[in-house]
């Protein structure tokens, strides 16, 4: 009997996101699947002028070797483990793919007696990275918070909707690039709208050159 094939929401649109990549110098877009995502819950900070590890984040600690965030929408980073703010007292810890059941366990372990949530999400989302010049422009068409490079920089991230579609949005670098995080089931229509969205963004980019060629012709 065959080994069953995992298929990620997005492994159809390799060749369109490699096209829409080679159609300009100013956008690149991949799928990044399978990522391990645990979504964590606890308190992380006590209430004092000075915030002190709590125990919940001495155990995280202990296990992920990284600060959970206590700022809101900033993600922390440390070897090949992220933690993504989402709300006061919850966090979406990201690390590479194949390691959930190991975290979840050394997490649950780590935990006992403290007062905590711990739920692998890793089939929910799949990750959109998008990178180059026009990224924030192709993201401000259908995104209603203000991503310019001054205001939403790393490490940076936000909840918000594009084009309708609630995602998180990651910013990496300042390059610049972001990961999309994406529900399984809009990751197809957000991959449609961008793609469409970088193709207008070249389209006039493309024209602007022409009208300032025409220009000093």
């Amino acid at each position: 009997m065959e080994p069953i094939k995992r298929v990620s929401p997005l492994t159809a649109w390799c060749e369109r996101f490699a096209a829409a990549s080679r159609a300009t110098d100013h956008f690149v877009i991949r799928e990044a699947p399978f990522f391990t995502q645990i979504n964590l819950r606890g308190k992380n900070a006590t209430e004092a002028t000075e915030p002190a590890r709590t125990s919940f984040a001495r155990a995280v600690y202990s296990i992920v070797r990284l600060d959970l965030p206590d700022v809101a929408n900033i993600w922390t980073a440390a070897g090949d483990c992220s933690a993504l703010w989402l709300g006061p007292d919850e966090w979406l810890v990201v690390a590479p793919d194949g390691r959930q059941d190991d975290l979840v366990a050394a997490l649950r372990n780590a935990l006992q007696g403290v007062h905590h949530s711990i739920t692998d999400v890793s089939a929910s989302r799949t990750a959109i990275e998008i990178a180059g010049a026009d990224a924030r422009l192709v993201l401000a068409k259908g995104c209603p918070l203000d991503l310019h490079g001054e205001r939403f920089k790393p490490p940076q991230l936000a909840q918000t909707l594009l084009a309708k579609a609630h995602l998180i949005i990651q910013c990496i670098d300042a390059c610049p690039s972001f990961r999309l995080w994406v529900r399984n089931s809009f990751a197809r229509y957000v991959a449609e709208w961008l793609v469409d969205a970088a193709t207008e963004s070249a389209a006039s980019r493309s024209l602007d050159s022409d009208r300032i060629a025409a220009r000093l012709a």
